[in-house]
């Protein structure tokens, strides 16, 4: 019994994140998650009983923790360039592989009011942070300092986020390319130029 409510809890965070991603968090409702999921409806207030807000709640952290797994492997590489590029192509195949449908359940979180479950909003920002740091973390290893670090960190997850939905609305890379193409270029400089840029011109 307890493998299968545990399977039916993951079953529906899992598809709460994956609407968050195709519709918003206005549209992923109860019976949205449950018909999604395949989860016996009695399941829902046993697992969350704090409702739809925890559900999309849960769904946010782990939407959150999922990319943040992927910025910090991508951050493994010994070029922070090759390893926001990685982040960049990242974003795009996941627009490509969805017909351009998915876009990120944090941002689908974050435009919304919910005005009766203001958590989320927190959750949603508390993700972002977390995004931005491990981005900081990674300039500041290479020699930026560490307000310069926070500032590009922020500057590319904005960028990464807004061209995601530029993407969605135009049914194209061009605006993820584009904004990968000119942050490529801006660290490219940046980096070059920090104190501790060691031993030679990046190519």
């Amino acid at each position: 019994m307890s493998p299968r409510k545990s399977d039916s809890r993951d079953r529906m965070i899992l598809s709460a994140a994956a609407l968050l991603r195709e519709y918003g968090a206005s549209a992923t409702s109860v019976d949205r998650v449950l018909a999604h999921s395949g989860a016996p409806r009695g399941s829902v207030y046993h697992h969350f009983p704090g409702g739809r807000a925890q559900l999309i709640d849960e769904a946010v952290a782990l939407a959150g923790d999922f990319i943040t797994g992927l910025i910090d492997a991508a951050m493994q590489a010994d070029d922070p360039v090759q390893a926001v590029d990685a982040f960049f192509a990242l974003w795009r195949d996941r627009l490509v592989e969805s017909g351009f449908r998915a876009g990120c359940p944090i941002v689908a979180v974050a435009v919304e009011t919910n005005d009766d479950a203001p958590q989320l909003a927190r959750s949603a920002a508390a993700v972002f942070a977390r995004w931005q740091e491990a981005l900081a973390a990674l300039f500041l290893r290479h020699g930026l300092t560490e307000e310069r670090s926070r500032r590009l960190g922020a500057f590319i997850i904005a960028a990464v986020e807004g061209a995601v939905i530029m993407c969605r609305a135009e049914q194209s890379t061009a605006p993820i390319e584009a904004a990968a193409a000119e942050i490529h270029d801006l660290l490219l400089h940046t980096l070059r130029d920090s104190p501790a840029a060691g031993s030679g011109p990046r190519s």
